[in-house]
């Protein structure tokens, strides 16, 4: 049971390129600078990239955690004290369908160590694979990032349908990436939560936005978070302000997530 009061988080897009990975390594940097805990995991088990924004080669990746005796302890690469990142690995297609015996295996060993941190986040691969929709069942929080083109609205609600359809999960967190304006940010929140009201009975928690910045698009060339490289850019502010209402929701439901397990088993189906 959550002892710790640890909140797990899966960060997830219906589709690639939303800029989701930038958001859970920023938001990480964020909580950070705020003296709050966290561990990430990159869970793009097809096509890793935590690692590769951070501009780091780690010796150990989530393959081996699965496939050898190691502990996840072994496996995870301190970003800051108190902030540590389980790298994953790309271009193994046995992990992006992982089958019953290797998620076993995962469950088990994160265990083992969840519990020591204030939130545990998992950057989940775009779209709604068996693996995708399995990990987003095992956390106790879903925030899907959107952007406001139409096809990240149209893949998101299929993946917030089939969570809800196939899974019995109704609870989401939105949060609009690259927005221009707190207008178009409301807009395309409106749009994707009118059309999870209409036809799944869902009401979706409007978690904020994150302005586009051309201030991000430097920082990845330069293999540096955005956090790091530029705290007073406006992106910057605007995950901030995104980390300070993840912490209050924390606060406000610490009777609730502590009589929850972090991680749930992952569902049969």
């Amino acid at each position: 049971m959550n002892h710790n009061n640890t909140l797990s988080l899966s960060i997830m897009s219906g589709k690639g390129g939303v800029g989701k990975t930038n958001i859970v390594l920023n938001l990480g940097y964020a909580l950070h600078a705020m003296n709050i805990t966290s561990m990430l995991m990159d869970c793009d088990l097809g096509l890793a990239n935590l690692d590769v924004l951070l501009g780091i080669s780690p010796d150990r990746n989530l393959h081996d955690l699965l496939q050898t005796g190691v502990d996840a302890e072994d496996v995870l690469v301190s970003i800051e004290d108190g902030f540590d990142m389980l790298p994953a690995t790309s271009g193994v297609p046995e992990l992006v369908e992982m089958d019953e015996d290797l998620q076993d295996i995962l469950f088990k060993k994160l265990i083992n160590i969840a519990g020591e941190y204030d939130f545990l986040m998992l950057d989940l691969g775009a779209g709604i694979s068996h693996t995708v929709l399995s990990l987003a069942a095992l956390t106790q929080l879903r925030v899907v990032v959107v952007t406001p083109e139409p096809t990240s609205l149209t893949d998101s609600y299929a993946m917030i349908k089939v969570l809800a359809t196939q899974h019995g999960i109704k609870d989401f967190l939105v949060l609009v990436n690259q927005a221009i304006s707190a207008k178009e940010a409301n807009q395309t929140f409106d749009r994707l939560n009118a059309a999870c009201m209409n036809f799944l009975n869902i009401e979706l928690r409007n978690l904020g936005f994150v302005h586009q910045d051309r201030t991000l698009v430097e920082s990845v060339r330069r293999q540096t978070p955005l956090m790091k490289f530029a705290p007073q850019a406006t992106a910057s502010k605007d995950i901030v302000g995104i980390a300070k209402k993840l912490i209050r929701y924390r606060e406000d439901n610490r009777e609730r997530i502590g009589g929850r397990p972090i991680l749930k088993d992952f569902p049969s189906e």
